[in-house]
């Protein structure tokens, strides 16, 4: 990595115990809370930003809906980082130990639904020529049922994990290699 990491001890407080949090809930630490960690104000923003966009109460969009976006957008900005990561929460929410790699390569072809592809096409659009977002885009999503504020969901993802994919690829964060196999085969019950 470009930037060292930062040792989790040094870190204040608040940030060890979150990191910690995950730790025990995954079983590991995942390489991003690490890396922007360097940065205490910006990693409690970066982080409560994401919280917001990831995990609200209500939305017309899944969690799983949530981690396509991010997985194809990711690939198309060529983010080993959050393809890897993003890639296996996709597999354990959509319970599917294919539709990461299939959305990642090529998400026109991959086996999700006509709804799904139609907020991917958006996506992309609005990670790769956002100038370009006319009404009939819109129209096109509420064709499928999205609704302004799915809408701007699917939009905010997208401009978040832009600058998320950014900071990965020029600091040279690697993914774990526990995310690797998460979501590929059954997990064993204790």
């Amino acid at each position: 990595m470009r930037f060292p990491l930062p040792d989790l001890n040094s870190l204040p407080a608040d940030i060890q115990a979150k990191i910690l949090e995950v730790q025990e809930k995954s079983g590991f630490i995942p390489n991003v809370f690490l890396s922007l960690a360097r940065r205490p104000a910006e990693w409690r923003a970066f982080f409560a930003y994401h919280n917001a966009l990831m995990l609200p109460e209500e939305s017309g969009l899944t969690k799983g809906d949530r981690e396509m976006i991010v997985t194809a957008t990711s690939a198309a900005n060529n983010c080993l980082y959050c393809v890897v990561a993003h890639g296996a929460i996709l597999r354990i929410y959509e319970k599917n130990p294919l539709v990461a790699d299939q959305v990642a390569v090529n998400y026109r072809k991959a086996d999700i639904t006509p709804r799904q592809r139609a907020m991917l096409d958006f996506a992309l659009k609005v990670c790769l020529d956002s100038k370009a977002v006319e009404e009939s885009d819109f129209v096109a999503l509420q064709a499928h049922g999205f609704n302004d504020e799915d809408i701007w969901d699917i939009t905010a993802i997208t401009a978040f994990f832009g600058l998320s994919n950014r900071m990965a690829n020029v600091v040279s964060m690697m993914p774990n290699p526990e995310f690797y196999t998460l979501g590929r085969t059954p997990r064993l019950k204790a």
